[in-house]
């Protein structure tokens, strides 16, 4: 259901917001024009990096994990050289500050910061993640122990400590506002999913809604002081649509709409009243209503049209798709698309099924897991999105370079290229490396297609001369075999 087509637009959608405002941590580097008060404070500053790394790592819980190790703020220090370094000397004994690390160890895993830490619902979420910044101030530079160690060390001063904390305070505000956190792009990427998956149990069960709306006005009606002989015997037709009454009973949509919900918001009645209107105004529904016969491919056709013709263009129903999810409207005509392939289907299954029951005399029993498209096709596809991004993210300076080395620089300067178009053609270079099963010529027209979607006017041109370019660079390269 989420085909490569739309996994392709979101990672490209994920990128460009994640690349654009990337801002990447990393610790404070030395000092300029070093005094021997800025050298010790340096100094300090690093070993106290290195020691939270290292109580990280010796605090842990029954089951062998290690929950404040696994917090971002330390796995990002774990993976600066000057930290393991230092870490490397701690481990060896050759430290002043190694009994008083062992100490202050203790008293971390018996703060009740360290106990509130554990009762928080994500333990080492981003949320969290302060908990270093509380066990600094509060435990480790408020200890007698180790103030009293400093104050040994060569070229103390109290106002060298100071600017030491000056460094700290520094590294946590900027690692708190540091947005290249893969692993948290690749969740917002997967919610994004989610949501498509969503929309298209949201769509199925709409006529199922609008029925639900229509029966309730005849009802309505009926009980009017005043009822007219129309009002009393109306044409039901419309609330009788075996489509309708199939996916009522669909036990698939019915687990998909106790997950999500059962309604997308609690203010969702003015958007299918405008819906309901527009169907029941249109010659479509008027040709319906009027046929002389129906059966479930009918009805099944009625609801395809109504579809495509109706729902998909309301504009009360986009901008209620807008304010519902960021997501959604960019996924409307993918996911649309799906939802009348399924339709189709349904249609098509339950003909099978007649005619089975024509030959064996009985009904079998219908399945909805023949019918209702899954989320991906396979595996494959479902790892697709996040090997994409990941590819892209980890290899961005490489991909970068040959985009560079492509361009024509007496035509286009470097940094006046579109930012989505330098997206768009990182995310095919990705692609074209890193999936060898997808055809060169799929990877290069999808990626086309984006760009005309989604950056200038010129860009699908633009592009096209590029990859073209940067293809013939990589093969002559060695780097790309297909």
């Amino acid at each position: 259901m989420i085909n490569r087509v739309l996994i392709r637009i979101k990672v490209v959608q994920m990128l460009y917001s994640y690349l654009l405002v990337e801002n990447t941590f990393a610790i404070e580097p030395q000092p300029e024009s070093p005094t021997r008060e800025k050298r010790f404070a340096y100094s300090l500053y690093l070993d106290m990096l290195a020691m939270m790394t290292s109580i990280a790592s010796e605090i842990t819980r029954r089951g062998g994990d290690s929950p404040l190790y696994d917090t971002r703020f330390i796995q990002r220090l774990s993976r600066e050289d000057r930290v393991r370094m230092l870490i490397g000397r701690h481990a060896s004994g050759n430290w002043p500050l190694a009994d008083v690390e062992r100490q202050l160890t203790i008293k971390v895993k018996e703060s009740g910061l360290y106990k509130k830490f554990l009762k928080s619902e994500n333990p080492g979420s981003q949320a969290d993640e302060k908990i270093w910044q509380e066990i600094f101030n509060t435990i480790i530079m408020t200890d007698p122990a180790l103030n009293q160690e400093i104050a040994k060390m060569e070229n103390y001063s109290l106002s060298g400590v100071e600017r030491m904390r000056g460094l700290m305070d520094q590294t946590f505000t900027n690692f708190y506002s540091s947005s290249d956190h893969l692993p948290d792009a690749l969740k917002t990427l997967a919610l994004s999913m989610d949501k498509a998956r969503e929309l298209y149990f949201r769509l199925l069960d709409l006529p199922v809604r609008l029925v639900a709306m229509r029966e309730a006005q005849i009802e309505e009606q009926r009980n009017k002081y005043l009822a007219t002989p129309e009002d009393r015997n109306p044409n039901m037709r419309f609330v009788e649509n075996e489509l309708v009454d199939y996916l009522r009973h669909s036990e698939q949509l019915d687990a998909a709409l106790n997950r999500y919900g059962r309604s997308m918001s609690a203010d969702d009645d003015p958007m299918l009243m405008a819906l309901l209107r527009a169907i029941m105004s249109s010659d479509l529904y008027k040709e319906y209503m009027e046929m002389p016969a129906t059966d479930f491919e009918h009805d099944c056709e009625f609801w395809r049209n109504v579809y495509r013709q109706i729902i998909f263009d309301n504009p009360d129903f986009l901008e209620a798709l807008e304010d519902k999810s960021v997501f959604w409207n960019d996924d409307l005509y993918t996911i649309g698309t799906f939802v009348v392939k399924t339709v189709r289907r349904i249609s098509d299954h339950m003909k099978r099924r007649e005619e089975q029951a024509e030959k064996d005399g009985d009904l079998y029993p219908v399945n909805d897991a023949e019918v209702l498209l899954p989320m991906y096709k396979d595996d494959e596809d479902a790892r697709f999105g996040s090997e994409l991004f990941s590819a892209v993210v980890n290899n961005k300076d490489t991909y970068r370079q040959y985009i560079d080395h492509a361009l024509d620089t007496s035509i286009w300067e470097a940094d006046r290229m579109a930012y989505m178009d330098v997206i768009v053609m990182m995310a095919a270079i990705a692609e074209m490396l890193n999936f060898p099963s997808i055809p060169l010529k799929v990877t290069v027209n999808e990626y086309i297609e984006i760009a005309k979607s989604y950056s200038t006017g010129k860009s699908g041109q633009f592009v096209n001369g590029m990859l073209g370019d940067i293809v013939k660079y990589l093969k002559s390269e060695g780097k790309l075999l297909k």
